[in-house]
């Protein structure tokens, strides 16, 4: 018995397909990266610690979770090229292009300070922290400055947000729906920033809805590095005081 299937059912299961590997690809870097902050931050565990303050932990050790985090999000950067590539699908135009590129730019950077303001939200979250979180006591030297842009600027900005939502609504969204598939890798994006305890998914939300509005992912990346690159100024700005 020779089975066929039709064109409509072939490209039903390559979709299929292309959203089990894109969900794998992002599942496998969120996994990874959000079990070493765990572990990271429980090595300074001591009795009387709360979350929060074993959260306070998770970047006590600047040098290695940078890192760590740009080997994670490098190391499975290859896997998502050959995804687009494979399915003909042009990295770069999703990205940008050229005709709408300066609309983009200017979306990203007022989303990126908005977003920011954000954070402020998050400031009673850190009420909680006991005396025995972490504490810096030292300056951000220019060493692990230029690594924390590198890092959170550049390469969490770009990989991270083709992972979390190029992945979302180029292979998931004919699977899931579009929407469904970026709320559902904006939960694992979340989850990836744990110790943020749901900040970082009203970002995202954020995120989403800049790509949705402009439809590049050139958009959210710019945003996603603005806000971290606004992050750095201000912990150098209050260390220096």
């Amino acid at each position: 018995m020779v089975l066929f299937l039709s064109g409509g059912d072939i490209m039903k299961e390559n979709d299929i397909k292309n959203a089990g590997k894109a969900l794998t690809i992002t599942t496998v870097l969120t996994l990874f990266i959000a079990t070493f902050e765990m572990v990271n931050a429980l090595r300074f565990y001591k009795p009387g610690m709360n979350l929060l303050d074993i959260a306070s932990y998770v970047q006590a050790n600047r040098w290695i979770f940078a890192f760590v985090f740009i080997f994670a999000n490098l190391v499975l950067f290859p896997s998502a090229l050959l995804l687009y590539k494979a399915n003909g699908i042009s990295l770069k135009k999703e990205v940008y292009e050229r005709e709408t590129l300066g609309g983009d730019i200017l979306w990203g950077v007022i989303l990126a300070i908005a977003a920011s303001l954000l954070s402020i939200l998050s400031l009673p979250i850190y009420k909680g922290c006991t005396e025995l979180a972490f504490v810096e006591d030292e300056k951000m030297g220019v060493g692990i400055t230029i690594l924390y842009v590198i890092a959170l600027v550049f390469v969490s900005g770009i990989c991270k947000e083709i992972y979390f939502r190029g992945f979302a609504r180029k292979f998931c969204g004919q699977v899931f729906g579009e929407i469904t598939a970026l709320l559902l890798f904006n939960m694992l994006f979340g989850l990836l920033d744990w110790y943020n305890f749901g900040y970082s998914f009203v970002l995202g939300l954020v995120f989403i809805f800049g790509y949705q509005k402009r439809k590049h992912m050139i958009v959210p990346m710019i945003i996603h590095g603005g806000v971290n690159l606004i992050s750095i100024i201000y912990i150098i700005v209050m260390g220096s005081h």
